[in-house]
């Protein structure tokens, strides 16, 4: 894992463009107070640091929370009010354990390690993709980097080493089948934890304004019924209505094997 590089160019149209609003505040609208004025050129630098990037987007956001208080702009007890809103520390939380997941590739290890256990056959491999869906949901609040960033790698490479290639026209020997289950698998998956996806939070604080309060435990045991029978019967329906053409995978196991090998030991970021 290597740290974010700073590109140091790219900060200066947003320092300098926010410098320059802020020193106009002289001939600032009559209707306009200082401080917002001062508002207003620490957003637009800010706007603009998003364009240029000379960080990510959250970095740059970061600089601009922390300039509009070491400036006075907004008072510290102002500024972190939104801070105190438990959902969204707990999305917060909930994307760094995402992230980790995806970057030290402790995700695609578990996917590969229940591909080796239950991938005897295609509709096991399809069982135990969204079984790594099921277990990674809880702390990847985005259903799309859950499906996209830890589940579709796994899905194209185990579907070449059988043959499956859209490119070769050979897509419905395991690929297709496998990309319908997952598609579905993780849209259940993504009602079933408060924080598998990012609408859900919102869900929860919308419900908290009419008084309708809503636990993450609350969430869970309303969704783990339904959502286990689902996870259960749509991938055969799926199997009997979009059968693939291969149906025992009794390579997969070594398939795993050596993707296994390939990742070597566990990494000390993956711990």
């Amino acid at each position: 894992m290597t740290l974010e590089k700073l590109n140091y160019k790219k900060f200066l149209i947003p320092v300098i463009v926010g410098l320059v609003i802020w020193l106009l505040s002289p001939i600032k609208p009559a209707g306009v107070s200082l401080v917002a004025w001062h508002m207003f050129a620490i957003f637009v630098a800010t706007i603009i640091g998003c364009i240029t990037q000379p960080l990510p987007i959250g970095g740059v956001a970061i600089i601009g929370f922390t300039i509009t208080v070491l400036t006075g702009t907004v008072k510290m007890d102002t500024a972190i009010v939104g801070f105190g809103n438990s959902s969204i520390w707990l999305i917060a939380m909930a994307f760094f354990i995402s992230r980790g997941f995806i970057k030290t590739g402790l995700g695609r290890r578990i996917a590969v390690l229940f591909v080796r256990m239950f991938g005897k056959s295609t509709l096991g491999l399809a069982y135990s993709l969204l079984g790594v869906d099921l277990i990674l949901a809880p702390a990847t609040p985005s259903n799309t980097a859950r499906a996209g960033g830890i589940m579709y790698p796994i899905i194209k490479s185990l579907a070449e080493a059988f043959g499956s290639d859209p490119k070769k026209g050979t897509e419905r020997k395991m690929g297709s089948f496998l990309i319908f289950a997952e598609f579905h698998g993780d849209m259940i998956t993504a009602a079933m934890f408060l924080t598998a996806m990012a609408g859900n939070p919102l869900a929860q604080s919308l419900a908290g304004q009419l008084d309708v309060k809503i636990s993450w435990m609350g969430w869970f045991l309303a969704g783990l019924v339904p959502g286990l029978i689902s996870l259960i019967v749509i991938p055969f329906v799926i199997y009997k209505m979009f059968p693939p053409e291969i149906k025992k995978t009794p390579d997969a196991k070594n398939w795993a094997n050596k993707q296994l090998e390939e990742m070597g030991k566990f990494s000390l970021p993956e711990n």
